[in-house]
């Protein structure tokens, strides 16, 4: 199974300010991991501050792909994709560390990975994120234990270093909306 990219279906009004559909087609900022078309991220909507503007009508999502945190002050909503770790069976910790920094750094996110010890995906965002399992089985790492997801399951992440493993035999698919956060002292 390839990156799931899905369909995105944007609102708006016309000049009489009636709903209307102004957007109907593919997302348009995928960032897959060029070490694994199995993982990586679908970038769907953003917004540059909260509360958000709905009379603005340029499209947040032109441009270069979307960096892995929400802008300052602002928010991102995507689906993001787990390969099954079988995918990697065989690989060297080197390795899998390599690669899951190409993804990483794919996203504009090098600097968020503060400590991979407990697992290669660990990464640590200024950020609230509202995670919802769609499909498969992942696990969420933390720096002190683990929890096994199964699909409509939700983490509320805050702020701290994560990462995710998918013990399963297939992709998980998950969507998330992340909401910018204060730093949290070091």
């Amino acid at each position: 199974m390839a990156l799931y990219h899905g369909r995105r279906i944007v609102t708006g009004h016309d000049a009489h300010g009636r709903s209307i559909v102004i957007s109907d087609e593919a997302p348009k900022n995928v960032v897959p991991n060029p070490a694994d078309p199995d993982r990586g991220h679908i970038n769907f909507w953003r917004t540059m501050s909260v509360p958000a503007n709905n009379e603005v009508l340029a499209d947040p999502m032109d441009g270069p792909p979307c960096p892995l945190a929400p802008p300052k002050g602002g928010t991102m909503f995507r689906f993001f994709q787990i390969a099954p770790e079988r995918n990697e069976a065989g690989l060297s910790e080197a390795e899998r560390n390599r690669r899951m920094g190409q993804m990483f750094e794919a996203a504009g996110a090098a600097h968020v990975r503060v400590d991979t010890k407990r697992h290669p995906s660990m990464h640590k965002t200024d950020s609230v994120d509202y995670i919802v399992l769609l499909k498969g089985e992942v696990t969420a790492v933390l720096d002190v234990g683990e929890v096994q997801m199964k699909p409509f399951d939700v983490l509320i992440q805050r702020g701290t270093n994560h990462g995710w493993a998918n013990y399963g035999s297939e992709p998980a698919l998950l969507v998330a909306v992340l909401v910018d956060a204060e730093p949290l002292p070091d």
